[in-house]
């Protein structure tokens, strides 16, 4: 499927496909003159809310950013806080999701990972793989140029022509090349920037920033985020009369 057919799907009321930088951990931690971790923790929690509501609300797919390949740059400390906490959630949350019919996916470098955490990622990818409610994938250890470089490599290695190489069969090579691309970005924290997540699968998804800290993200706070998305009006290169042409012609 090339990358244009993925967006000249008819829009729906709920995005098929979101995707979110969960940002405000730390800040809504310092708030509370509580450690950065107390946010980290408190943000696992508000996740569990949002792919909870998520498979309520009909969404096929939450793509969240956890750890970007930038973060290693963090204090070495909090690093470590960071791994442990999600060696934890891999082995306390995998269960619950497989229980509610929820697929679960990793992409990004692995290499970078204990391998504690590698096992742990592909015991629970095998588990979950048949689930169908709801696919929960996590950015981790991930960049969106590295997608792109990545993508690239496989191509060369695989033995492609520069002039076989187009749009299409680069977009098959990304991490995300099996779904559709997102629909809905949501950034929490008041940051407005995409920091370098899914930078060639959001060329056409709206955008959304809320100066909401994550870990205060909940239902309510999805709920505007669509409800935002609703209102708007995606035409992916066409005029506003074509889209409702092509809307009326779907109705007939």
């Amino acid at each position: 499927m090339s990358t244009r057919a993925k967006h000249d799907e008819p829009a729906t009321d709920v995005p098929r496909h979101i995707a979110v930088i969960m940002d405000g951990n730390g800040r809504w931690a310092r708030k509370r003159l509580m450690p950065r971790v107390a946010g980290h923790r408190k943000g696992v929690e508000a996740l569990r809310g949002v792919i909870r509501a998520c498979a309520e609300r009909g969404v096929s797919h939450l793509t969240v950013f956890a750890f970007s390949s930038e973060n290693w740059r963090r204090p070495q400390e909090e690093v470590t806080l960071l791994m442990e906490l999600f060696l934890r959630a891999l082995e306390n949350e995998v269960a619950r999701l497989h229980e509610n019919r929820i697929r679960f996916r990793v992409i990004g470098d692995l290499s970078g990972f204990s391998e504690r955490i590698q096992t742990l990622i592909r015991d629970a990818e095998t588990l979950t793989r048949d689930n169908t409610r709801l696919t929960l994938t996590v950015a981790a250890n991930y960049g969106g140029r590295w997608d792109i470089v990545q993508a690239v490599k496989k191509l060369m290695l695989s033995g492609v022509a520069p002039g076989a190489v187009n749009e299409t069969t680069l977009a098959e090579q990304l991490s995300l090349a099996d779904m559709p691309e997102p629909d809905l970005f949501i950034r929490t924290g008041g940051e407005q920037r995409i920091s370098n997540f899914l930078l060639w699968q959001l060329a056409y998804t709206e955008l959304y920033f809320t100066d909401t800290l994550w870990p205060d993200f909940d239902a309510a706070a999805l709920d505007a985020a669509i409800a935002s998305y609703r209102k708007r009006e995606r035409r992916f290169g066409r005029t506003s009369e074509q889209v409702r042409a092509a809307q009326s012609a779907e109705g007939a």
